[in-house]
This record gives C-alpha cells, structure tokens and sequence, in this order.
C-alpha cells in the first residue's frame, strides 16, 4: 500500500489552520468522503448519504466543522450535527441514525492548538487502512464539475438536538443496575467534550461529584490536565477524600482513573480487572483479552493464570476494534486508557469504561486500590523523543547499534519498542523487564542516542 500523506493511526491530525489540518483540506476531505460513500456498495442503500459530525470544544472546531460540512453538502450528502459531543457518541448516533458515515473533530489528547478528523464507518467502528487510503486517493483528486449536484440534489444539515441525552441514555444501559449513592467521586474533565455528560450520569446515579476542568473556553483543553496529567487526578482525590477519581481526555474516548490512596490506575490494570472478572462471570468471550503491543506483559501473566489469554494487536484503538471483531471477541483497549466494550460500544468510550469499573467496585464491595492488585506489573520505562522528521526505523537501527545490544541484553527477560507516534510528531521508546534500575539506564543510553540523531 503507498504512503499515506495525511492519515495516520487515529485519523487526520495537525495543528488547526496548518496544513493538512485547514478548511481547505477540511473542504476536501468532505467531498472526497461523499464520493467514496456514493461509491461505496457495503453501505446503506439510503441516496443521499447522510454523515454524523460531532466536535469537542477547541476555538478550531466550528472552523472545521463549517468547512467540511460545505464539503459533503457540496457533493451531495445530507449533514447531521451533534454540537460538542464525545467521540463515542458520534459512534453510537452514526448507527442509531443508520447514517452512512460519521465524523468526530478532534485531537484527542493533543494540546488546543492542535485537531484531527475521525471517520466513523456506518456500524460506529473506524475505516481500515485500505478505505482510508482511498479517500486520500479522492482529496487529492482533481474536481470534476460533472459530480457537482445542483438545485435540489445538494446537501442539506440538520442539528441533533437531542444527541448528548441519546448518548447519555445508551451509557446507562450499561450499568443499570448501578447505584452510586455515598459514593464520592473526583472527576477531571480535560475542559472538553465530557463536560456536561460524565457528571451528569454520575450525578444522576446517586454519586457525590467534585467536578474541576469543565469550564472550556476554546483553548483549555488537555491544558494541565485530563488523562495525560495524571498528577492532577491524583492531587484532586487526596485534596477531596474522594473514593475514586476520574480523568477523560478532550474527547472522551479515553479513561484514567485514581484509587482512594491517590494511586494512578491506567489501561492495563482497567484491562485486568475486567478481564478477571468477566472470566468468573463466564462473559469473557473466548478467554480471551485483547491488548497492544505497549500493554505491560504482566497482564498476559495474569489472565492466563486465571485459564485466560491475551491477544496482541498494533498501537491503536482502531486495531483493537478490528481483531475483536474478526475473532468475535468483546474486551479490549489500550494502556494509555482507551476500552473497548464490544456489548455496548463500537469505539473507545471512557464514561462506559469508567461506569463498568465502579459496577465492579459496588458487586464486590471493594476499593480500587485493593481490586488493582490483581495485576502484577513488569517495570517499563517510557521515552517520547520530539523529531521534526521521520527516518526509516530501519535506518534509526542501522545509526544506533546500542539499540541491537540492548535488545540481546533483554532476550528472555524483557523487550524493546520502538515506534513513531501516529498523532503526535514524537519518536517513542519503550523497554520492559524485571530489573528496572538497569532498565532506566538502558532507556537514558538510547534516549541520548535518538536526540542526538533526531
């Protein structure tokens, strides 16, 4: 397959008004996006198309948002628009609407700066690689007047009024008999997309709720906060008592939590304890778990010591989705947060996530902090190493020769990662083992090599 200019794991990212994140691609993209649905035979036979666009709350996103929908109304399809919405709301509406595509605007966890596109298939999950590859194909496809409807054939938008209590109605079937009355909760809402909804359904739920950045103003988002600052989770469970605490990203579709002693609990302990206790329940569809490559092996020695399995995929919620599909399976997602609940949800959502664990809490009435210990963690070490370019691996490899000693130095006992950030322009470098002291070295010895490379 060729290189693709403007895809990557997650999307289209960049920073917003820059190429390739400018209304003018955001242009493009919208009526190369109508063409490859019109042309797509898989898809709902209803003509025009009809696309679900939702955005978190960056300044950029109305830009972008009045962008595209000129795009796909342009070319023919029918817009509808959720307003600020988190990311797996727009799944759910894309199929409850039995619309033919969806669209979040987003960078996820990326700064306000920044923004991104999701494309939603018309079942609520991600495209794959080979359709995404196509529509690039279209963007860059000079326009041809003949494909330009006219009269009553161009496209027309309608607003969801009543998208986020969808969204909100669908995330509390999934913990209906939950009960959350003496519970006392800190949320950090990333002052983005989740805002309004995770305090809302907890509130509802019988929760007490500190609530603290969920005041967007175009530009706060991920700023000091949400799921990539776990510091302030951690800081706001102390300073209230809570019982637990919560933390999104900008759009939702990622979940970190902190125990009651003020311990952060990431995506492989949330993995572990949901895998365990759906391997008791009999649900766990397969025994089988599905993870990345990033995910600490210690939760591969935890479920199989409990007659499970787990199953490795690429760096991405999108290829998590993708094997538990293909193998039928229903629990799945990432180390950094994002979970996939496959009898509820067809993407990331951290308040369904974050619903099933305090479900877990209140059935087995125990802490977080005592149900974490389940997961037995291998020590890793973690560099990101900011690049203005990207070399071929290959070649970082071939410039580095620490790199293949380490690697030797770990067989049998540990490993080696190495892989650029498909949304952010970073190089990432991890190592896992059992000696973490020497681990650290390890990591300081290539870390210097990379920036000095880089």
């Amino acid at each position: 397959m060729t290189q693709r200019k403007l895809f990557g794991t997650d999307g289209i990212r960049g920073i917003a008004n820059r190429d390739p994140m400018t209304p003018e691609n955001a242009f493009r993209l919208g009526r190369a996006f109508t063409l490859f649905l019109k042309n797509n035979s898989s898809l709902p036979s209803a003509e025009p198309p009809r696309v679900v666009i939702g955005r978190d709350t960056r300044r950029s996103g109305e830009m972008l948002e009045a962008a595209l929908v000129a795009g796909l109304t342009s070319a023919g399809a029918n817009v509808l628009l959720t307003g600020v919405l988190p990311t797996p709301g727009v799944a759910l509406l894309t199929r409850e609407e039995k619309a033919a595509a969806g669209v979040m605007i987003s960078a996820s966890h990326n700064p306000a700066e920044d923004n991104g596109l999701k494309l939603f298939q018309h079942d609520g999950t991600k495209f794959d690689d080979a359709a995404e590859s196509r529509i690039e194909e279209l963007i860059f496809q000079e326009p041809n007047d003949s494909e330009r409807p006219i009269g009553a054939r161009i496209g027309v938008t309608q607003i969801l009024c009543d998208a986020t209590d969808r969204y909100l109605a669908a995330c509390k079937k999934t913990a209906a008999s939950l009960s959350l009355a003496g519970c006392t909760i800190a949320l950090d809402m990333a002052n983005g997309a989740a805002s309004q909804t995770t305090p809302k359904i907890l509130r509802a739920l019988g929760a007490t709720v500190h609530l603290f950045h969920a005041s967007p103003n175009g530009m706060n988002i991920n700023l000091n906060c949400g799921s990539t600052h776990g510091e302030e989770i951690s800081r706001l469970v102390r300073e209230t008592g809570s019982h637990i605490g919560l933390a999104h990203d900008g759009d939702a579709d990622r979940l970190l939590l902190c125990d009651e002693e003020g311990n952060l609990v990431d995506g492989d302990e949330i993995l572990a304890m949901i895998g365990l206790a759906a391997l008791r329940a009999g649900s766990l569809k397969k025994k089988t778990l599905v993870a990345t490559v990033m995910s600490n092996f210690g939760l591969d020695e935890t479920l199989a010591a409990a007659g499970g399995k787990v199953l490795r995929t690429p760096v991405g919620d999108r290829y998590v989705m993708e094997a538990m599909l293909q193998d039928d399976l229903n629990i799945g997602g990432e180390q950094s947060g994002h979970l996939i609940f496959r009898d509820h949800s067809t993407t990331g959502d951290g308040l369904v996530a974050a619903l099933q664990i305090l479900k877990l809490m209140q059935e087995s009435k125990k802490p977080l902090s005592h149900l974490r210990r389940c997961l037995n963690k291998y020590p890793q070490v973690q560099h990101n190493i900011r690049i203005g370019k990207k070399i071929p691996l290959e070649e970082v490899r071939s410039m580095i020769p620490v790199i293949g000693e380490i690697e030797k130095e770990l067989e049998g006992q540990g490993r080696l990662l190495l892989r650029y950030s498909g949304t952010e322009p970073l190089l990432r470098l991890l190592l896992e083992g059992k000696d973490a002291q020497r681990m650290k070295q390890q990591g300081e010895q290539i870390k210097l090599a990379l920036e000095s490379l880089i």
